[in-house]
């Protein structure tokens, strides 16, 4: 309860400031959507690449159990919401709220508290998979108008440039490669996408506040029906998955663990940009992240006892 907390407790924090100023004044969510997507996302995920230490021999098999996943996810979304004759907005709603996790600001503290300091190294690469995955195939899924108008989307978003030099510049440090700049430049410029960066979670969280305050918070039937395969079915896929690529201890467990995460507060700026139900996906980023707290536990539980 304590990892839940201390995970849980500051979003609901934000989000709560984002209901405030939502009901005080008619802010524009499709501006604030495109200051996240154009702006502050690309600085985020730009930094995480760069930044981050992956463990080699962990990440292909959490990376390829994380990309299959996805493909089963996506097809299961699909084909359910074809199966149930949803709207196309609320197909796409479903799709996101399916395959977008909230693998950084609730996945990385549980990682951390119930996993170690070698499940956050993992997790942490989970992120980086889902990162790119975001910036590259998400949209075209999300777009719903095939793959070339998706791929069009996608190149039109910085943030996938943004993953592009991240990795360039990762592997230009692998390579011992190095341009002779001046540290204050550099320095200039690694404190300005540090800013950055550091602004994309709040604002998302403001954003899930501002949505929530227009939002009669009446859960439906859709709203526990998309919360469940984000929390139950991901997972239970994920460990599938994690056994058949032949992943074992932590490395299954962060894969599955990650899998379960309740919907990623970003996924309301990707449909207010990209079409869909906002109002259903926020309703069930919320009840998802509420369901979380007796989900979470249950999931770690099963993982451990699997492991044993």
């Amino acid at each position: 309860m304590r990892v839940l907390i201390s995970a849980v407790l500051p979003i609901a924090l934000v989000a709560l400031c984002g209901v405030w100023v939502g009901r005080a004044f008619p802010l524009d969510l499709k501006t604030l959507a495109r200051l996240n997507i154009y702006v502050l996302l690309p600085a985020l995920v730009l930094t995480g690449v760069y930044e981050s230490t992956l463990p080699f021999r962990s990440a292909a098999g959490i990376v390829l159990g994380f990309a299959l996943n996805c493909a089963v996810l996506y097809l299961t979304a699909t084909l359910l919401g074809k199966a149930f004759k949803l709207p196309p907005e609320t197909r796409k709603s479903l799709v996101a709220t399916t395959l977008l996790a909230n693998s950084g600001n609730i996945g990385l503290p549980f990682m951390l508290f119930a996993l170690g300091q070698g499940g956050l190294e993992r997790g942490i690469v989970y992120l980086i998979a889902s990162a790119i995955f975001i910036a590259s195939v998400g949209p075209m899924m999300l777009k719903g108008d095939g793959i070339w108008a998706g791929l069009k989307v996608t190149c039109n978003l910085p943030v996938f440039w943004a993953t592009l030099a991240g990795v360039g510049l990762q592997v230009a440090a692998w390579q011992g490669l190095s341009w002779q700049l001046p540290a204050e430049f550099v320095s200039a410029i690694a404190r300005s996408l540090t800013t950055l960066s550091d602004a994309a979670i709040p604002i998302a969280l403001l954003m899930l506040g501002i949505q929530l305050s227009r939002t009669r918070l009446n859960f439906g039937r859709y709203e526990l029906f998309a919360a469940c395969l984000r929390l139950f079915v991901s997972p239970l896929s994920a460990y599938a998955i994690g056994l058949g690529i032949g992943l074992q201890g932590l490395d299954l467990s962060v894969l599955v663990m990650q899998s379960a995460m309740p919907v990623a507060v970003n996924t309301l700026i990707w449909v207010t940009e990209l079409g869909g139900d906002t109002v259903r996906v926020a309703k069930t980023i919320v009840l998802s992240t509420v369901m979380s707290l007796a989900s979470l536990p249950i999931v770690l539980h099963l993982v451990t006892l699997s492991g044993q």
